[in-house]
């Protein structure tokens, strides 16, 4: 399944170029993560790839705003971006709209189609060592002035919070690679030696233990 090469282009130098603002958990990486993980899953379940393509390209556009909307904002970016035009029709536009709008981890409703499913699974990159790095990674980016203790300790409430059995985080595609990865993630999580083991690990590859080291 090919995405029309009009379309790559476009995107790769219009699009892509905006996610180095975003810092590393939401970067340029997370995106074209997404991207890849969408094609393969529109190629399992005979979806359009060009619609697939620009529906993961921009679904955290949003992030150039406030985060808690940043899917609402990411589906108003899609819409009111003219250029598209050239490729999609109006309803083609609308069902990427409200996919961007859907693929939040945190919301519990159901997205709207199966545009919308693909590109909230192809968000949920749960290979391990990803989640475990960009929940840190968040973490250094966004609160700084906390010690590793407390680094430690908001790691592990968002790894209860959103991955844990109890976790907010919904697959929609069933059968996908996720559900397998999401319990390798659980295991993980439901061992806590495990967990810190991991956590000061990844920590100290950021090259944090040598900062907070200086620190003191």
């Amino acid at each position: 399944m090919k995405v029309s090469l009009d379309i790559m282009n476009f995107v790769e130098q219009q699009i892509l170029p905006r996610y180095n603002a975003f810092g590393s958990s939401h970067g340029l990486a997370h995106v074209q993560r997404v991207i890849k993980n969408s094609l393969e899953l529109a190629d399992l379940l005979g979806a359009d790839a060009d619609m697939v393509y620009v529906i993961a390209a921009y679904h955290d556009l949003g992030m150039e705003g406030p985060r808690a909307i940043h899917h609402i904002t990411g589906g108003k970016i899609l819409a009111s971006d003219a250029r598209l035009k050239k490729w999609f029709s109006a309803e083609q536009i609308k069902i990427m709209k409200e996919a961007v709008e859907d693929h939040r981890a945190s919301s519990s409703r159901m997205p709207r189609s199966i545009y919308g499913k693909i590109v909230a699974e192809a968000d949920r990159d749960l290979d391990p060592e990803v989640v475990f790095t960009r929940a840190i990674e968040f973490g250094l980016e966004h609160y700084p002035n906390l010690d590793k203790e407390q680094q430690w300790q908001r790691f592990n409430e968002h790894m209860e919070e959103k991955y844990s059995a109890r976790g907010y985080i919904h697959l929609w595609i069933n059968g996908s690679p996720n559900e397998k990865k999401l319990k390798e993630v659980r295991d993980v999580i439901a061992d806590k030696q495990r967990l810190r083991q991991t956590f000061d690990r990844i920590y100290s590859t950021l090259g944090n233990d040598s900062a907070e080291q200086s620190k003191r």
